[in-house]
């Protein structure tokens, strides 16, 4: 936590304590115990327990040391649950999600920062229904398989950027998953480099995953310092949100008017944005359960959803090979086998690639893109395992915690795809799938059939191609990697080097021959 928010939380105590203390005072006195947590100061709370830093690990750690699965946290008034274990997550959040589906209120998201139009972070009401129904209609399962062209044109792409310039992979990650969201959202063909789109995702997303840390921001307890003048002392965030609100309003606002303008000069291509926007000229006005705001707001979050999480993914992918070379060399066996060097995987070659798809799952689990899930909300006091849940708390599901649980993955820490097979290399359906990754209950991600899917035919690819080594420094010694992230609401590697080369010949011509066949070089 910086100097400036230490200063907003004197303010806080100073000036807004009757506002705290009204906050803490108001909760049950029904005579249950709230769950285990560290010790809160008076008004304050647990405010300055709060870690700058990857919180989700000092709260498994606290868990631990207060032998507790559900653990409490005051911010300022403002209960905080934390659960940290699956069964605990699908009790409350799964099985009681009519009660814990709604968002907390977000200022500094929503309110200072304007991503208000992002549906993941949306209140529970009749408005999210209508934009979660719009996304759903095109990334269902089965209707995710239509966008499989636009995911084996862009990776086949990526593949020959990185015979060009192997050294930059994690740009070409991120020009990988613009341009297939773009496409599918927009219609829209992104620049080979230094596209404005690819850019905008990059730059918004990283103040995104900055401020979405829960407890970062005591704006977020306290609403009512939304209301400090930006020049006051400690109000800092007020500066930054008011730069950071641009980067949002021209993501959600920039590519929707880009397919508005091809669509009007007869020339977009069949989209997400596209297809809603003419499917909505010619729905009865009884059967409009959305408007162009519901489309804007909808392709914005499909936009930034896809901008960076599954860019995060494969880097943790690339980690995970430097981490575990025997991994690799199985995969690129298990590919062989299948393709017999020939050609380049399909998605149809899925089935018969069953460690390629421990791969992906074990890349989800190790370092998992959402080491905490987007706040959840209870408006009304509920109770669990005798522990009082107060009223107007925020409940976040410790992902982090949970796809580490030593006692269902065990050796936690390591990156080992075969713990989700059998001895014979089939499936262990007794190994828990890593779908904690993508949320819980009734907000759990609806891009997640098409984020699966990318990841799997751009690993398949990569590892039929080219070999992922640790680099060389002068001297010809190996760069140890760090394996460390960062501390955002997603969670992304920090800078590392390796070495990506293509594993033969015969790789190098399967990669341009697919250049040819899609009319590229």
């Amino acid at each position: 936590m910086s100097s400036s928010d230490h200063i907003a939380i004197g303010i806080a105590c100073l000036g807004l304590g009757a506002v705290a203390y009204g906050l803490y005072s108001r909760r049950s006195r029904s005579g249950l115990p709230l769950p285990p947590g560290p010790k809160k100061l008076p008004l304050v709370g647990n405010v300055f327990d709060i870690p700058p830093t990857h919180p989700w690990e000092t709260y498994m750690a606290w868990s631990k040391e207060y032998n507790t699965d559900i653990l409490h946290l005051d911010l300022a008034g403002t209960s905080l649950i934390v659960l940290s274990s699956a069964k605990i997550a699908e009790a409350l959040l799964e099985k009681r999600s009519s009660m814990y589906s709604d968002r907390p209120r977000l200022p500094m998201l929503f309110e200072l920062m304007g991503w208000d139009f992002n549906v993941a972070m949306m209140k529970y009401g009749n408005e999210w229904r209508a934009h979660r129904r719009l996304f759903n209609q095109g990334f269902t399962a089965k209707a995710s398989l239509q966008y499989q062209p636009q995911q084996l044109t862009a990776t086949h792409e990526l593949l020959r950027r990185f015979l060009h310039a192997p050294d930059d992979f994690m740009g070409h990650f991120r020009q990988w998953a613009s341009e297939i969201i773009m496409s599918i959202a927009y219609g829209i063909d992104v620049l080979p480099s230094e596209d404005p789109y690819v850019s905008l995702a990059y730059e918004a997303v990283e103040t995104l995953s900055y401020a979405g840390v829960p407890g970062r921001y005591l704006v977020d307890a306290l609403p009512i310092l939304k209301y400090v003048p930006s020049w006051f002392p400690g109000a800092k965030f007020k500066r930054d949100a008011k730069e950071w609100k641009n980067l949002s309003q021209r993501l959600a606002a920039m590519p929707l008017e880009e397919t508005k303008r091809q669509m009007e000069r007869g020339i977009a291509r069949p989209s997400f944005t596209a297809d809603s926007l003419n499917a909505l000229k010619y729905l009865e006005d009884k059967n409009k359960y959305y408007t162009e705001n519901t489309v804007r707001a909808t392709a914005g979050t499909m936009y930034v959803g896809g901008a960076d999480t599954t860019v995060s993914a494969l880097g943790s992918f690339v980690l995970g090979m430097l981490a575990n070379p025997a991994a690799q060399r199985r995969a690129q066996a298990e590919i062989d086998s299948v393709t017999l060097g020939k050609c380049l995987p399909d998605f149809a070659d899925r089935d018969a690639m069953p460690y390629l798809d421990a791969i992906v799952k074990e890349t989800l689990r190790w370092k998992n893109v959402g080491p905490m899930a987007i706040p959840h909300y209870v408006a009304v006091e509920d109770e669990y395992l005798g522990y009082r849940i107060p009223a107007n708390s925020i409940v976040i599901g410790n992902t982090w915690a949970i796809l580490h649980d030593e006692t269902v993955y065990p050796d936690p820490y390591a990156f080992k795809p075969e713990r989700f097979l059998r001895e014979d290399g089939t499936p262990n359906p007794e190994v828990p799938s890593p779908e904690p990754a993508f949320g819980y209950g009734r907000r759990l991600c609806p891009g997640r059939h098409m984020a699966n899917a990318s990841l799997w035919i751009t690993v398949a690819s990569v590892l039929a191609t080219f070999d992922i080594a640790k680099a060389l420094d002068e001297n010809g010694r190996e760069i140890e990697p760090s394996y460390e992230f960062d501390s955002g609401f997603i969670n992304a590697p920090l800078p590392f080097k390796c070495s990506i080369q293509p594993r033969s010949q015969q790789a190098v011509d399967l990669i341009r021959a697919a250049g040819h066949a899609e009319g590229r070089a």
